[in-house]
């Protein structure tokens, strides 16, 4: 982990999915006053042919970073979507249902023209709070 300041780290953490790109940290962890941390996810892209393909990957990654930092997917507060088609939202939807189970966490979801890498239908950026963090 690198320190930044002295209540923020960024990081790639061994164990979760290194990024495609060596030019940003994954996770920027936040600790707050009183224990508890709020997580900030760079943007998450992943392999794969289909749109439900790449989707299942990316929560996969953001699952694998959360839990590297003590978090899960139910610490998520707010997510933030990039498609490259907005008209396969239902298909994005039916996926993001499977991971975000309980309560929805705050969201946007916005259609793009691209990605930074061409085969990229789908980005997604996560903030989590996790209590002692």
């Amino acid at each position: 982990m690198e320190k930044t300041a002295p209540h923020v780290t960024l990081d790639n953490p061994a164990g979760a999915p290194q990024p495609l790109s060596p030019y940003y940290s994954q996770v920027a962890h936040v600790r707050q006053a009183d224990g508890s941390a709020l997580l900030f996810l760079s943007g998450q892209i992943a392999e794969g042919a289909t749109l439900a393909e790449q989707s299942r990957g990316v929560f996969e990654t953001i699952d694998a970073l959360l839990k590297a930092h003590g978090a899960t997917l139910a610490d998520v507060i707010n997510i933030r979507t990039y498609l490259t088609d907005i008209s396969r939202l239902e298909e994005y939807g039916a996926v993001r249902r499977e991971f975000l189970t309980g309560t929805p966490p705050t969201s946007m979801t916005f259609e793009v023209s691209r990605l930074f890498r061409p085969e990229a239908q789908i980005e997604i950026e996560i903030v989590a709070a996790v209590t002692g963090g």
